[in-house]
């Protein structure tokens, strides 16, 4: 690089050191945000069952739980709902586990699982103030949903249900309308980017026939007056350990990585009546983006690329090195000086601020390590 091209640069770092704005309108941000579609994923789960003959459905929740974590979602951007009564019930034969397939290979409970609102907290009236952020001020930061304008939010729902209508427990109901408008709340609060719900339960299509907020991707087990099925039953355990429409969606994405590209029409191919034995629903009419266009991480997923840079720990000796490990001349220090001095014109800094001449110092410094590197 030429020693003009090098004062340039230089001259920017230091630029920013000593704290000159850099103005971006929101004319600019908001086509950086459009490139990236969103900078954050979140994901709700909720198992509305409880009582051991729907240990399918926790099966379910936990099975996404555990997909959604392996693709890179975090546990602080999980929530997790379900009655929890499952794992130490005393009909388990195994007990402190929950599989959700005969071979029992995989131990969905384990050590490793955060549960935000267990046994009779997995209510309506929690799950639409989760949604809307409706809390006291003292509730835990640990149990809200902390999303914003561009947050894509995934959220699975596992239970009984009917027309328009979702069971909690046995003991209360949340209707179509309900979510339609907890939706809406979140839109007009610019809550999400883009919402994909998922609803495993009979005539499951019906519960999001009501949504009318934009940029919603919405896809159930089955239609009105049809129920949704099981797929296996362990006979050690003695009941159904999944329903068949999670089923299908867990055997497609364990074959997806953090990194794929693979696009959420591939998951809805998957969707057919042989493998569901019931009439899966997408709904696409409110969303903004061709369903060929979406990546399944964009919602599965919280894919961010960082490159780690591997360098010395001594910093001492980094700053008197060459990246080729040849020590720096006394000349080279003139050089920085020269550049301290000459092509910025700067003053002694005797009369500036303490504040000022630590980001003078910041910046000269590094503009050294650019000189460094690139020599």
């Amino acid at each position: 690089m030429k020693f003009s091209s090098l004062i340039v640069l230089c001259c920017s770092v230091i630029s920013l050191a000593l704290g000159s704005p850099q103005v971006v309108n929101t004319d600019e941000a908001e086509t950086v945000i459009a490139k990236s579609g969103h900078t954050n994923n979140w994901a709700v789960l909720v198992s509305t069952s409880r009582f051991w003959f729907n240990y399918r459905h926790m099966a379910n929740v936990l099975s996404l739980y555990r997909t959604v974590k392996r693709l890179g979602i975090p546990d602080s951007q999980i929530i997790l709902m379900l009655s929890d009564d499952i794992a130490c019930n005393p009909r388990n034969a195994f007990p402190g586990t929950v599989f959700n397939n005969m071979d029992q290979a995989i131990d969905l409970y384990g050590d490793l699982i955060e549960v935000d609102y267990r046994g009779y907290e997995v209510t309506v009236e929690n799950f639409v103030r989760l949604l809307t952020d409706r809390w006291d001020p003292d509730h835990p930061r640990s149990k809200r949903l902390l999303t914003d304008e561009n947050s894509n939010i995934f959220i699975y729902l596992t239970g009984h249900g009917g027309n328009e209508f979702l069971k909690f427990q046995d003991a209360d109901e949340i209707g179509s309308y309900d979510i339609a408008d907890a939706f809406e709340q979140m839109h007009e609060k610019k809550r999400y980017n883009e919402i994909f719900f998922m609803i495993d339960t009979c005539q499951a299509n019906t519960m999001y026939e009501r949504f009318y907020s934009p940029n919603i991707l919405a896809v159930g087990s089955s239609q009105i007056e049809e129920s949704s099925y099981s797929h296996h039953s362990d006979m050690d355990i003695g009941v159904a350990v999944i329903d068949r429409f999670t089923y299908y969606t867990l055997d497609f994405l364990e074959k997806i990585k953090t990194n794929s590209k693979v696009t959420m029409d591939k998951l809805f191919d998957e969707y057919t009546f042989e493998n569901i034995h019931s009439t899966p629903g997408i709904r696409t009419d409110l969303f903004n983006r061709e369903v060929k266009d979406v990546l399944l991480t964009d919602f599965f997923g919280n894919v961010q690329d960082v490159v780690v840079d591997e360098v010395e720990d001594d910093l001492l000796y980094i700053s008197n090195h060459y990246a080729n490990g040849t020590q720096i001349t006394h000349d080279s220090h003139k050089t920085l000086k020269a550049i301290n001095r000459v092509a910025f014109d700067l003053p002694s800094t005797e009369g500036f601020s303490t504040s000022k001449q630590g980001k003078i110092i910041a910046g000269v410094f590094l503009a050294g390590l650019i000189l460094l590197f690139l020599k």
